[in-house]
């Protein structure tokens, strides 16, 4: 909200809300650091959030309201859809003939207010309130949700166990608040950027979560009734076998609009009360990501679009289980996609349709390796092969003599760092002189929060914070890093000392959800393959000897790539520690 510093200096010190001399000292640093008074105020709790809402709604001219007590009834609330309040804090809550009152976080913001005016017909007026206010008259929605699917709730439709036969479940999972009931998770997910929902059956009742920005967060609990109609839903959306309730299942379906085309992918597991259904979302609207977008810089950047520019060899992605690996692949093969060449793939599943590359599906019930897929792929004239994984020998000597004879091959492997890749190599029994002349570059990788560029706040390590982190990282190294790497030095070269540097942590704020985090970025650690490091292969060494020669060579490891972001404001301490931590 745009109120100046001077104005409300000026209308706390008339209002003596706050001694007059804690709110010149405020002033003065807001002032010298260029910092918001209202959030200072806070921050040192010199005032409560409704008290200040108050003096901004005074200051502006607005009413101010606080719903945390109210009661609002249903056909007003609903007259701002669930989703939109949710996105923008926005509540209605009383109309008078054309009026609309609105209690909102942000009244200046006319966007949302003239959007809500066009789709109402009826005159906005906006009103000042608190975030707890706003939380509490957003969970009369849920309230409003089960008035709304009462007939499900109240257990009408409501199959047990002996008598849920398939023309059963078929009516149940046609049923008009079933629908319903899964529409709203679906749409909520994708409007809350989700990349995963879980839901997951309890003896009494139904636990929804969805995965934003790599973190599970509750979403919605309902009732044990409604579980076998949600499941056989979904079975029919995912064309899956509406009466197998002990044997896992997978499928996949689509959700389109002129907004959006995602695509869901489903996998059924029986688990004690029930089966629980995970399903990840992939967007296939979004634009094709570059690696810069990724979080890939400087010389670690330049070494990967030298080496996937070569016509053969490996590049292979390193990391465990949600670390980006197959996103980095794509990126890759979204590069290299031109009608000069013909891109083929092997993987399980098949996550993205990417246009003019040959998509295969392994199904190892019918013999479908990736192997068995590799093989006959190698005689389809591809130029460039992707491999989704490598599990076993069979596939990584396929795709080392593919390598080997003219192709470009991109694949994955399961290994903490980018030096341990070759040593695992070596384990799963392939040549050493194989591994050092088809290996071009190794990415290892991780996924980060990136904080709120809104809301995040800048601060120092204080002495006991420094000797905690020297217990995990080798300080001194991540320093001189830091001081020399050319994305990171303008920011530390005046610092003498780590509590000199300026990181920042998470705060919350409108535009995160209250998170401090909005988006995810990658951290790295790009490994080519310099003859020091081939000779050290051809030798069987361990991971240690190649990482130090690594290192000789330039290479700079996740955690020091990591540090460079924390101080360039893209991601908190919090969160490299979270993903670099062993």
């Amino acid at each position: 909200m745009r109120i100046e510093l001077d104005q409300l200096k000026s209308f706390l010190l008339d209002s003596n809300l706050i001694p007059k001399e804690k709110v010149e000292e405020a002033a003065a640093e807001a002032k010298k650091d260029n910092k918001n008074l209202g959030a200072l105020l806070l921050e040192k709790k010199l005032i409560q959030e409704a008290e200040l809402q108050k003096v901004y709604a005074y200051i502006l001219g607005i009413p101010f309201v606080d719903l945390s007590k109210e009661t609002i009834p249903i056909e007003i609330l609903q007259v701002v859809p669930e989703l939109i309040a949710k996105k923008y804090n926005i509540v209605s809550f009383e109309k008078t003939g054309a009026n609309l009152k609105v209690a909102m976080l942000n009244p200046e913001d006319l966007q949302t207010i003239d959007f809500i005016k066009k789709k109402t017909g009826l005159k906005i007026v906006p009103c000042l309130t608190t975030r707890e206010s706003i939380q509490a008259a957003l969970r009369q929605y849920e309230k409003s949700l089960k008035a709304e699917f009462g007939d499900i709730l109240t257990g009408e439709i409501k199959p047990d166990g002996e008598s849920r036969d398939e023309e059963n479940l078929e009516q149940v999972a046609a049923g008009l608040p079933i629908i319903r009931i899964v529409d709203t998770l679906l749409k909520h997910a994708i409007l809350e950027s989700a990349s995963d929902i879980h839901i997951e059956p309890e003896e009494k009742e139904v636990h929804v979560r969805y995965r934003i920005d790599g973190v599970l967060h509750d979403a919605m609990t309902l009732p044990k009734d409604v579980a076998a109609g949600i499941v056989a839903r979904i079975k029919v959306l995912s064309n899956l076998k509406l009466d197998e309730h002990r044997l896992p299942q997978d499928g996949r379906f689509k959700i389109q609009n002129d907004e959006y085309k995602i695509s869901f992918r489903v996998s059924m597991l029986p688990v004690f009360d029930g089966e629980k259904i995970v399903m990840r979302l992939l967007d296939e609207t979004s634009k094709g990501l570059t690696l810069e977008k990724m979080g890939l810089n400087g010389q670690a950047l330049e070494a990967v679009h030298r080496e996937i520019s070569k016509p053969n060899g490996m590049i292979l992605v390193t990391g465990p289980t949600g670390s980006g690996k197959t996103t980095t692949l794509y990126t890759v093969m979204d590069i290299l996609n031109t009608p000069e060449v013909n891109i083929s793939t092997v993987e399980d599943p098949v996550e993205y349709r990417m246009p003019r590359v040959n998509q295969t599906q392994i199904n190892p019930k019918v013999g479908m390796t990736f192997a068995a897929a590799l093989r006959s792929l190698l005689r389809q004239d591809p130029d460039i092969i992707m491999v989704g994984e490598i599990r076993d020998q069979e596939t990584l000597e396929i795709a080392m003599h593919a390598a080997m004879t003219g192709h470009l091959v991109l694949s994955t492997l399961h290994t903490n760092n980018a030096s341990a890749t070759l040593p695992r190599m070596l384990d799963m029994g392939a040549e050493p002189f194989l591994i050092a002349s088809t290996v071009n570059v190794i990415i290892a990788q991780r996924l980060i929060r990136r904080l709120c560029v809104e809301c995040r706040k800048p601060y120092q390590l204080d002495k006991k914070e420094i000797e905690s982190l020297a217990k995990f990282y080798t300080i001194d190294d991540i320093f001189t890093y830091l001081k020399n790497d050319p994305a990171s030095k303008k920011y530390v070269e005046k610092a003498k000392s780590w509590e000199e540097i300026t990181m920042y942590k998470p705060a919350g704020c409108d535009q995160c959800g209250g998170e401090g985090y909005h988006g995810r970025s990658g951290i790295y650690e790009v490994l080519p393959m310099t003859e020091g490091i081939r000779k050290l292969v051809t030798q069987s060494a361990s991971t240690e000897m190649i990482e130090t020669e690594a290192k000789k060579s330039g290479m700079a490891t996740m955690v020091q790539d990591g540090f460079s972001k924390i101080v360039q404001g893209m991601t908190s301490l919090e969160e490299v520690m979270r993903a670099t931590k062993e």
